[in-house]
């Protein structure tokens, strides 16, 4: 069995979905549709057996519609106003969805020091495992009226990763709107090449990750690949793969091979 025919094997996964992954880039507005095929195939993981946690952006890029505003706030306060009015909404949103589906979800809100707290980070442990014996599934973000820097940042890429690591996870999946990493960025070289597994993360490897790449996130392939590295230290595999793939989680489990696979120590 290869690594990727492997992964069917995974149970307790991370998978964390970015702000231009829910949103529609043009208008701001959630895309619903997008949205309902994800968390169905959330549902058909949990219906697997598997434990599943969500990481989820996108309270700030809710928010800024939420409050018709033409832009994204600028202003650290502004971006935390905008945060906690677009979180309320983002909730209600998943557990209309997931509840279609008979699916009960749960709201944490951690900041990344908590790894630096071990009183703190053995009550998210506890509370996280509790939530997955009981069957629900947790949806975890940015406290982002105590926190800034995922907001100026991350896009929540470190956060799932410290997560994975907080809970010992067997997978963490971060689905962006990229299918990957590549050599060089495919948006301004054609012939970039897809790197579709990575062993080692290496200074070249570290080379290859760009800048901010979406109009609504702010986590560039550079913050994915700090992620990896936390990850894979704690023996998480990750993958980066496109949420605009078709059927992209189920893909995944069927061990095709989707995306940039960084394997765990």
């Amino acid at each position: 069995m290869t690594i990727r025919e492997n992964l069917i094997n995974k149970k307790k996964i991370v998978i964390k979905i970015g702000s231009s992954s829910i949103t529609h880039c043009e208008t701001g507005e959630i895309d619903y549709g997008r949205l309902e095929k994800f968390i169905r195939e959330l549902i058909n993981l949990k219906n697997m057996g598997k434990e599943v946690v969500l990481v989820s952006s996108g309270a700030i890029a809710v928010g800024t519609k939420v409050m018709n505003l033409t832009k994204r706030p600028s202003l650290i306060e502004e971006k935390q106003a905008v945060a906690a009015i677009g979180q309320a909404n983002l909730m209600m949103c998943y557990q209309k969805i997931f509840g279609e589906y008979n699916q009960k979800v749960a709201q944490i809100l951690i900041t990344k020091d908590l790894m630096d707290h071990p009183v703190r980070r053995q009550n998210a442990q506890n509370t996280i495992n509790a939530l997955l014996k009981m069957g629900v599934i947790p949806i975890v973000n940015e406290n982002d009226t105590v926190a800034t820097e995922e907001i100026v940042y991350g896009d929540n890429d470190t956060l799932s990763a410290i997560v994975g690591s907080l809970i010992t996870a067997d997978l963490l999946i971060l689905l962006s709107d990229i299918d990957g990493l590549y050599s060089e960025d495919p948006r301004k070289n054609n012939k970039a090449m897809h790197i579709p597994e990575v062993e080692e993360i290496t200074e070249e490897i570290e080379k290859m990750a760009g800048g901010v790449g979406s109009c609504v996130g702010t986590g560039g392939m550079a913050t994915k690949i700090c992620a990896a590295q936390i990850a894979t230290d704690h023996g998480v595999d990750m993958i980066i793969a496109n949420a605009g793939m078709h059927h992209v989680i189920g893909k995944i489990f069927e061990g095709k091979p989707i995306g940039t696979l960084f394997i765990a120590h």
